[in-house]
């Protein structure tokens, strides 16, 4: 899938812009300044997928601590700040690889001015992130008042002559995200960092970024995203390799096709696919696997997949390939299908 031209930006390692790629991200929920757990929860979220991570930066003790846990991490580190310049020169300082800012918060020009600087001495970008629930009180809440907000800090940026920018404009409504990010798609060439903000629960926030985001990214918009879910933070990246992989955004990411079950189920599958899904999380390879629970659509979904299992009577027939391998008793499955996912 073709994506938007925009600029390209350098975060760390990555380019966003410029590429077919789309990156991952997540926000840490740790206290900055707790470094052991913030760097605990960062390598977990990278083994998960996590690509470029964000942590909250309330005071100087949390971007003093951007130093040691930037020692010990191995993707690229955003530092969030509001308001105050001088934890975005003390992130810089302590090696961030990009600051999410906006620069018309901060009251005196000379201390934007300071920033903007010390980006450009270290090569750091900028996000603006323009949320419907910060939008200026000047503004009501329309796709182009979101343009407007972000206009207003991007034209502090390009005055001091500083482009290397990225930007967000996030919305709790799906409908309104959709069209705010289309209209920015034609108005900024700046790479956009994508989500549907507050998004809400595990159950409601997925659907609601699915959503929002796959419309998007459907349009080719979009060089990274973040689910944003009120839950542990893995459930994003979770929540955001299965949009990418269902818009062939992504490598390496497993496909999991499974039945809703019916009466004609005679084993206990459920257990069975979430078990495999979970198991899924941590493979890296471009593998289909199908979790079947009767003779009528199993088999013929079983033979579409790279692995797939279609129930019978206590019992499943493996298949691989297309081919059908081998009977395994219903006690059997769950390591039989772990043991052929992992030799694949």
């Amino acid at each position: 899938m073709k994506r938007n031209e925009t600029k390209k930006v350098k975060v760390g390692c990555y380019t966003l812009g410029g590429n077919d790629k789309v990156y991952i991200q997540s926000m840490t929920n740790t206290k900055t300044k707790d470094i052991e757990n913030t760097v605990k929860q960062i390598h977990e979220l990278e083994r998960y997928g996590c690509e470029i991570i964000r942590v909250a930066v309330l005071d100087l003790e949390d971007a003093k601590a951007i130093k040691e846990i930037k020692k010990q991490i191995n993707i690229p580190l955003v530092a969030d700040i509001h308001f105050d310049y001088r934890l975005a020169l003390e992130a810089i300082s302590s090696g961030c690889d990009k600051i999410r800012l906006n620069p018309g918060n901060i009251q005196d020009p000379e201390k934007v001015k300071l920033v903007v600087k010390a980006c450009k001495e270290k090569n750091i970008p900028i996000r603006i992130g323009v949320n419907s629930g910060s939008l200026p009180k000047d503004l009501a809440l329309t796709p182009e008042n979101m343009i407007a907000a972000a206009k207003r800090h991007i034209d502090i940026l390009e005055a001091l002559d500083f482009h290397d920018i990225v930007i967000s404009l996030k919305c709790s409504d799906v409908l309104l995200t959709i069209k705010t990010y289309e209209l920015a798609s034609k108005v900024f060439s700046y790479p956009l960092h994508v989500g549907v903000t507050e998004a809400g629960t595990l159950f409601s926030g997925s659907i609601k970024s699915g959503m929002g985001i796959g419309c998007i990214l459907y349009q080719g918009i979009g060089n990274t995203i973040r689910v944003s879910l009120t839950s542990n933070p893995l459930e994003e990246i979770k929540a955001c390799k299965e949009i990418l992989r269902n818009f062939n955004l992504t490598k390496d990411v497993p496909n999991l096709t499974s039945c809703p079950t019916c009466g004609r189920t005679q084993y206990n599958m459920i257990p069975i696919a979430s078990a495999i899904e979970d198991y899924l999380q941590h493979v890296k390879k471009d593998i289909h696997v199908a979790i079947m629970g009767c003779v009528v659509n199993g088999p013929g979904e079983a033979r579409e997949a790279d692995l797939g299992i279609a129930g019978g009577k206590g019992e499943a027939l493996l298949f691989k390939k297309g081919i059908p391998i081998r009977k395994i008793k219903e006690a059997d499955i769950l390591d039989e299908l772990k043991k052929e996912i992992d030799n694949f």
